[in-house]
């Protein structure tokens, strides 16, 4: 069963969200399956949605309004769902992170967020958004860390990580922050709560060159994929589009190091850094 989004667990506005989905699709003679089939989405979706554990994205909610006759109720409705402090684009995929039972992240430019310290992120957030304050950096950062909170839960995720050789070696906050995150990914890597592999510069091109990505598993619905950019990102729930997916990053695992030379050479460039102050 997937994990509760939450200490409370799903919101009452979801739940009543939910229980209105499961009337109005009863009413329409539908099943979860047959309406799934209507909306193009996955039976599973819509029990998720049903339970209050999901909330729909806008263009399924304006297919259930298409197929139930609803006027627009679902998608009306959908903004009361969400109290979520981040950015749009990113707010489903918080709620992933802490269903999932497996994530597997790649990360091309920069430390993926689950795992970036204090100093690391707060550097982040200072160079990547103009005329920001304090106050406000001061927000992003312990959002951020937040986050990182299910890596220290006994039942938090399996993560696998993928750096590009690009994240060691770019400076982001100065050596100083730079030695401490990595030392903080090898110390991760080390105790065995994330699986480690770097795909060298000698490497060249790979599957995944040309973006980050992260893909979700859960013990009771179907896989996810998330593509990020600038100001935006992407999640995949298409069977179809996620294999490709999970392919292109099986791709990139091949040409990467094994873990433990992987560990050796982000101690290795930490220590360059270490060296550098």
């Amino acid at each position: 069963m997937a994990k509760d989004v939450g200490p409370q667990g799903p919101s009452i506005a979801r739940q009543a969200y939910g229980e209105e989905l499961r009337l109005r699709r009863e009413a329409a003679n539908h099943t979860q399956q047959s309406l799934a089939d209507a909306v193009v989405c996955s039976p599973s979706l819509i029990a998720h949605i049903e339970a209050g554990r999901r909330k729909p994205r806008i263009e399924d909610a304006r297919r259930l309004d298409k197929e139930l006759g609803t006027d627009g109720f679902f998608e009306r409705f959908l903004p009361t769902l969400s109290t979520s402090r981040f950015a749009g684009h990113f707010a489903p995929m918080v709620e992933m992170e802490r269903q999932a039972t497996c994530i597997r992240e790649h990360g091309s430019a920069i430390v993926p967020g689950l795992l970036q310290i204090e100093p690391y992120a707060r550097a982040i957030f200072r160079f990547g958004l103009v005329n920001m304050t304090a106050a406000e950096v001061d927000r992003r950062v312990a959002q951020r860390l937040e986050r990182s909170h299910i890596l220290e839960a006994p039942d938090g995720p399996v993560m696998w990580v993928l750096l590009d050789e690009h994240v060691l070696r770019r400076v982001v906050g100065g050596p100083a922050v730079m030695a401490a995150q990595l030392r903080h990914i090898a110390h991760l890597a080390d105790s065995g709560r994330i699986r480690l592999h770097v795909l060298p510069f000698s490497v060249g091109c790979h599957a995944l060159a040309a973006s980050s990505l992260s893909l979700y598993r859960f013990d009771d619905a179907p896989p996810l994929a998330y593509v990020e950019g600038v100001k935006t990102g992407h999640m995949y729930d298409d069977p179809a589009r996620v294999a490709q997916c999970q392919a292109a990053y099986e791709l990139a695992l091949g040409d990467a190091l094994s873990c433990h030379a992987s560990l050796s050479l982000i101690n290795a460039v930490a220590e360059e850094y270490e060296h550098a102050l």
